[in-house]
């Protein structure tokens, strides 16, 4: 079983708690972690700063497209960030952790 976390930001702190709920509430993520941030980014050739807030996800590689459809279904921006990132090293009791909430 591979793991990895999947990130993405968030307009709100309502809005990340609500893909958290959803996300552990259907067994996709055995954890989410939740970062206020602030963002640089280019959006139609404005630059743009804003705060958001940053989701970070633990779970299955298996899992990755049902939480990419999941995030674009309750998310509030048009091309929200769904990234996946592989966790090469992890504790054998976390990836039993992981394992048994997912």
């Amino acid at each position: 079983m591979s793991l990895i976390i999947v990130q993405t930001t968030c307009s709100s702190k309502m809005e990340a708690s609500n893909i958290a709920r959803v996300l552990i509430y259907e067994k996709l993520a055995a954890c989410v972690q939740m970062s206020e941030i602030e963002s640089f980014y280019s959006w139609e050739n404005e630059f743009c700063k804003d705060k958001e807030v940053l989701i970070s996800v633990k779970t299955k590689k298996e899992n990755f497209k049902k939480i990419k459809s999941k995030i674009k279904e309750l998310h509030s921006y048009d091309v929200p960030e769904i990234i996946s990132i592989n966790i090469d090293n992890v504790s054998k009791d976390y990836k039993k952790f992981v394992d048994k909430n997912c």
